[in-house]
């Protein structure tokens, strides 16, 4: 899995020669270096051996003095080989309890985490390196000084992006399953928003852009496709920002919040005398959408540091494209869509009033005043299918209810944000017919929302695996919700991912 510029750390530990070889208690490796020359710092780990036989291993600096940044549990040896299975399992189990330390919510009480001693041997390696990149770039963003920290981050990340730890990464999460993985991603993301929010501040010279690879994934299985996503939200492009620049506690709070969406297709395959139909219903739950957004820290720190827990981004335009993969472009016979969602005018209301009031002392008379109202309701998404080429393409679409517009390309108007209190995005968390979940997200149940997508191919496809692409755009959107200011943005994300689908190679 190592790259040019970073060392394969399991493949290191293997060659390390039996306890009784050694000719002191420690051996170590470079890690990266802030320059090439030998006299800079260097960022290192090290396998320590006590004198009462146990082994632990540590993280680094190298320069004029040593700095430990980080140091492992310690482990009782059973043989004289570092390569024992028992402590390999250690160290990977303890590389991943401490990335998920770093999330806010980790409390003594947390549930630490359990491997299995028949973990596949033929990936452990890939795992067990994958883990301690993950766990280095954490100590490095928080614990390293500035002139180690710049240069072994960029190699982090770089390694990151590579295609094995982006297929190792998919393990890994199955591994820690669904409550982990959120409060693994969340660890990693709180270092990334550190380390732009630096950069940002001049504080850094670092070169980081988002997403980064390691932060989606695919699963494709038998009728299910899923893609998971996590980003944070500081590394989002802003297409669209209006208003005077926000103060720093309202920066805070919006920056210290990541982006985490799934989306799940159920498909189906159905082989007839001339093609092959693939579809992907969209009806009930076939379609599986979730996008939230999710605070970083606590909320104490929201209150100290920002403007509290109820300010923040929310999901306003969401479009996704299904594409076969151009190998298979020529077998494709036709693609159809069902019809988009109806966003028609669900309450009208008319109100006509007469105001009156006694005029002054001074002068006889009654003040007259006759208004009308016009109230609408607007469903607040829409959902629009289309089809271009072979590639399926969905959009979900947040419209404001009380002129009708695109939130996404859109802004407040001044006089709701000032004197309208009930305006729809206002206590948007909270009040009974909101738009979103408590958590800040929406989710797409298809049941509203189009009914299928299909595909007809031809029939010389049976039997092979073909392989698909979804590529989507998630924008998220901040209007003020209890806070006051004039400040809006919209931000987006975009993400590239490949699903596989296995044709039956008969026609049952």
């Amino acid at each position: 899995m190592a790259s040019c510029s970073f060392p394969n750390i399991f493949a290191w530990i293997e060659t390390l020669p039996p306890i009784s070889q050694w000719k002191n208690d420690t051996q170590s490796i470079n890690l990266c270096r802030s320059s090439s020359n030998d006299q800079h710092p260097a960022l290192k780990l090290a396998v320590h051996i006590s004198e009462s036989s146990f082994v632990f291993v540590s993280i680094f600096v190298e320069h004029t003095t040593e700095i430990i940044l980080w140091t492992s549990r310690k482990h009782v040896m059973k043989s004289m080989l570092i390569q024992d299975e028992d402590v390999v399992h250690m160290l990977l189990s303890n590389f991943i309890d401490q990335v998920l330390k770093y999330s806010y919510n980790q409390t003594p009480n947390s549930p630490r985490l359990v491997l299995s001693n028949n973990l596949n041997k033929s990936n452990i390696g890939s795992l067990f390196n994958f883990s301690f990149l993950s766990l280095a770039f954490i100590v490095c963003a928080y614990e390293a000084p500035v002139e180690v920290r710049a240069p072994c981050i960029k190699i982090l990340k770089d390694q990151f992006a590579c295609h094995e730890s982006r297929e190792v990464s998919k393990t890994l999460m199955r591994i820690l399953g669904s409550n982990m993985e959120e409060q693994f991603m969340r660890s990693m993301n709180l270092a990334f928003t550190n380390l732009i929010a630096e950069k940002q501040s001049n504080e850094m010279n670092l070169d980081i852009k988002a997403p980064s690879p390691l932060f989606s994934y695919s699963i494709s299985t038998y009728g299910l496709w899923k893609v998971q996503l996590y980003c944070p939200v500081i590394a989002m492009t802003i297409e669209k920002s209006n208003g005077p620049s926000p103060k720093q506690g309202l920066l805070f709070t919006l920056n210290h919040h990541q982006l985490e969406g799934v989306i799940q297709f159920n498909h189906k395959i159905t082989v007839h005398e001339k093609w092959i139909e693939v579809k992907l219903n969209t009806d009930n739950i076939s379609i599986y959408l979730r996008c939230d957004v999710v605070k970083l820290v606590s909320d104490t720190m929201l209150k100290e540091r920002g403007v509290g827990n109820s300010e923040k981004h929310f999901p306003s335009r969401i479009s996704l494209e299904i594409t076969p993969t151009p190998s298979k472009q020529s077998d494709i016979i036709s693609v159809s869509v069902s019809k988009s969602s109806d966003n028609p005018i669900v309450d009208v209301g008319f109100e006509k009033g007469v105001e009156a009031s006694f005029e002054s002392p001074q002068a006889l008379g009654i003040h007259l005043t006759a208004s009308e109202a016009l109230s609408t309701s607007l469903k607040p998404w829409k959902f629009e299918p289309f089809v271009v080429g072979n590639t399926a393409k969905m959009n979900w679409f947040l419209y404001d209810s009380s002129n009708g517009r695109e939130v996404f390309s859109s802004k407040p108007s001044t006089f709701s944000l000032l004197v309208r209190p009930k305006a729809w995005f206002r206590n948007r968390y909270s009040r009974a017919y909101r738009t979103f979940t408590r958590q800040g997200g929406v989710i797409f149940a298809g049941d509203e929302y189009g009914e299928s997508v299909s595909w007809k191919l031809d029939k010389v496809c049976i039997g092979s695996c073909m392989e698909w692409e979804i590529k989507g755009w998630i924008w998220v959107t901040y209007w003020p919700n209890v806070h006051s200011t004039f400040y809006t943005e919209t931000r987006r994300l975009e993400f590239k991912e490949a699903v596989h689908l296995a044709l039956p190679s008969t026609d049952h």
